[in-house]
């Protein structure tokens, strides 16, 4: 792992709104409002996290307001007609809460929000108590590295390791995170590691490599 490498307390958001399960249906609505969120997280105790509301737990009951569902809609939307009828945030919420820690890499906190089908993620301690919250928007603040940033890592954890004695330095160009590798190598079955390792520096978009001294080429991932 790069020694750069961010985790998910370096992106998160640290003051998080949060509702208890006794929370109304027109507070946690209000607070969605006023706090510009589109879920919350559920608490109970000292901060543990068991649960997360959400604007599509609320929508059932606008979407049900006026309507008689016939028995195939009873039958295959059962959980978004009890949610119709709810009116505190516990009987709202989608539980157990989907969540990270704090020490989680923002590549795993992207895995897990895309296998869950979730836009963000309260961040809990050990204990499950509440530290944060982390978005998809929070994500993607690697790409705001700059080109000379970026180019420095890959300098420093990429060449120098696989490349340490070339018999002329190996070029590293970086423009809005495309890296471009130059230069003369002995072994090419390097390259496509090289690449590798390069895409797995946080800010990077892309890749080409060219260690034959023609035109860059794409290196497939």
């Amino acid at each position: 792992m790069s020694s750069s490498t961010h985790i998910v307390s370096d992106v998160m958001t640290h003051t998080v709104v949060a509702v208890g399960r006794d929370a109304r249906f027109k507070d946690v609505v209000q607070l969605m409002e006023e706090w510009k969120v589109s879920a919350l997280p559920v608490l109970e105790g000292e901060g543990r996290v068991v649960g997360v509301v959400s604007e599509a737990d609320l929508l059932p009951k606008e979407e049900f307001r006026d309507d008689d569902p016939d028995r195939h809609t009873q039958r295959s939307r059962l959980g978004d007609l009890a949610k119709a009828g709810a009116l505190t945030a516990g009987e709202l919420m989608s539980t157990p809460a989907v969540t990270v820690h704090a020490d989680a890499t923002l590549a795993q906190a992207a895995r897990i929000m895309a296998q869950r089908k979730v836009k963000r993620l309260p961040v809990v301690n050990a204990e499950g108590l509440l530290d944060g919250l982390v978005s998809r928007a929070d994500l993607l603040k690697v790409f705001l590295r700059t080109d000379q940033d970026i180019a420095e890592e890959v300098r420093r954890e990429v060449v120098s390791v696989l490349f340490p004695a070339p018999a002329e330095p190996l070029g590293v160009e970086v423009k809005d995170g495309v890296v471009t590798l130059t230069g003369h190598i002995r072994d090419t079955s390097l390259v496509p590691v090289a690449a590798r390792l390069v895409r797995a520096v946080e800010g990077v978009v892309d890749v080409e490599c060219d260690f034959s001294g023609g035109f860059p080429r794409s290196v497939p991932s």
